[in-house]
């Protein structure tokens, strides 16, 4: 499946998107960001996908959003369109695991585009960061919300009142970033990283990025509700039970996603 601004590729029960734009540093124009909810919003329907890849080009990830719309953009129209808002949401609601590998630059746009993904895995010269302050802008998906809870108060006002970027390695102690390797293995690692997952029950995997998620949306006794609730709902998988069996006789387990 190819589109003129995405394409994807599969591997298994892992598919692999790549923002494909003409400009190899994949700015975020609202046509792309539509393109990527549809291929996503497919994938997050599709029974045979266990989780997803999100990539850009070897020089970025993505740096930005489109300057040049958002130059010529008003309040009035902001407002009356929900700008950066209904074209990212799918990408926020999706049920499957998501894992980004980031090369270049991941800056404004990019850097939320990333922190909307469940996994960060960064080539070793990649950059990540908030420039809007420099355009005259607040950030506008994530970059003052997700940021802070990503590597907390100090570094994300630093990121945001500056606009100057972080390195892969700061990204990684700060907690932005799980892993950082070499800039030619960051697809492959993350593809592993993704089949490691899709190996699992399908529907297990939904409730347990639900739960972890729910971390950073509720309170800790709230969380630990809903997470019980899942915990005791597993229970009435015929995964949970194929799981439990396989352990006990030693073998790997034959998940039927049911």
């Amino acid at each position: 499946m190819i589109g003129s601004l995405i394409t994807l590729d599969r591997h298994g029960a892992v598919a692999l998107v790549t923002l494909a734009s003409h400009n190899p540093l994949n700015p975020l124009t609202s046509e792309l960001m539509t393109e990527l909810g549809k291929v996503l919003q497919t994938l997050d329907a599709d029974t045979d996908t266990r989780a997803i890849v999100l990539t850009g080009s070897a020089r970025a990830f993505a740096a930005g959003a489109d300057i040049q719309a958002m130059a010529q953009m008003t309040y009035a129209r902001a407002v009356r369109e929900n700008y950066l808002a209904a074209e990212w949401q799918t990408v926020s609601t999706l049920r499957k695991p998501l894992v980004a590998a980031v090369r270049g630059y991941a800056l404004g746009g990019g850097c939320e585009l990333a922190m909307l993904c469940d996994i960060v895995v960064a080539g070793e010269n990649a950059l990540f960061g908030q420039p809007e302050i420099k355009l005259g802008l607040v950030p506008g998906a994530g970059g003052t919300q997700r940021l802070p809870r990503a590597v907390g108060k100090s570094l994300a006002m630093e990121m945001n009142l500056t606009g100057e970027p972080i390195t892969a390695a700061q990204a990684q102690a700060y907690g932005l970033v799980s892993r950082v390797v070499a800039d030619e293995e960051v697809t492959s690692v993350a593809l592993a990283l993704a089949q490691s997952m899709a190996r699992h029950s399908l529907p297990v995997l939904l409730a347990v990025k639900a739960a972890t998620a729910r971390a950073f949306e509720t309170t800790l006794a709230e969380g630990l509700t809903y997470e019980r609730s899942a915990f005791h709902g597993s229970f009435a998988l015929d995964d949970q039970r194929e799981g439990c069996e396989a352990f006990l006789e030693r073998r790997d387990p034959r998940f039927t996603h049911q």
